[in-house]
């Protein structure tokens, strides 16, 4: 399910957007990379959502292309980094570059994004090079990922289930064949992973 959040665009404060949406005002934290983008006060707005619940609070991001909340969620994955060190990997860089950043393992550059250190870059490059070609690929349409790539939905399942992400994305690519769906896919990843 994609979460998707229709409205006008009430507030453009950095880093918070609210959206009226009939009435009810939605406050989202959104990164730099979505704001250059946004239509003016008053303008309708589609934005892509993700909903956040901790022990005592509850948070709502925003992003104008799907392919920002992907690398969003998956930079989330890495030991030590929540959404505040997402949000300014996002305002830092682009999609495809912080992809082209994590498959060159360039610490260094990567160390300039604001709460990056060395450690947390070089955990970045290990945890995420498997999905940095996925990420790259993701486009800047603001439409969602295609529907049908049974891999990449295998792989996503597969961290779900637990498995770190460079182990889900090969375990799902040994585990396609031509013509799989993604239950398939996961079903004979999970197969092969218990021999």
């Amino acid at each position: 399910m994609i979460g998707r959040l229709r409205g006008i665009l009430a507030l453009k404060q950095p880093p918070w957007l609210v959206i009226d949406v009939n009435g009810v005002g939605y406050e989202l934290e959104a990164p730099m990379s979505t704001f250059y983008d946004l239509p003016e006060l008053g303008r309708e707005v589609s934005l892509f959502t993700h909903y956040a619940q901790k022990e005592d609070s509850v948070s709502l991001y925003g992003f104008l292309r799907e392919s920002e909340r992907r690398l969003f969620r998956d930079v989330q994955k890495v030991s030590g980094i929540g959404a505040k060190i997402a949000l300014a990997v996002l305002s830092g860089v682009s999609v495809d570059e912080f992809a082209r950043l994590v498959q060159a393992g360039d610490v260094t550059a990567l160390t300039r994004i604001p709460g990056i250190g060395k450690k947390t870059a070089e955990r970045m490059v290990v945890e995420l090079r498997d999905r940095a070609a996925d990420l790259a690929g993701g486009g800047s349409s603001g439409m969602p990922a295609p529907a049908g790539d049974p891999v990449a939905d295998a792989a996503t399942a597969l961290q779900q289930l637990g498995y770190k992400p460079a182990e889900a994305a090969r375990m799902a690519r040994d585990g396609a064949a031509p013509g799989d769906d993604a239950a398939a896919i996961i079903r004979k990843a999970l197969q092969s992973a218990l021999r």
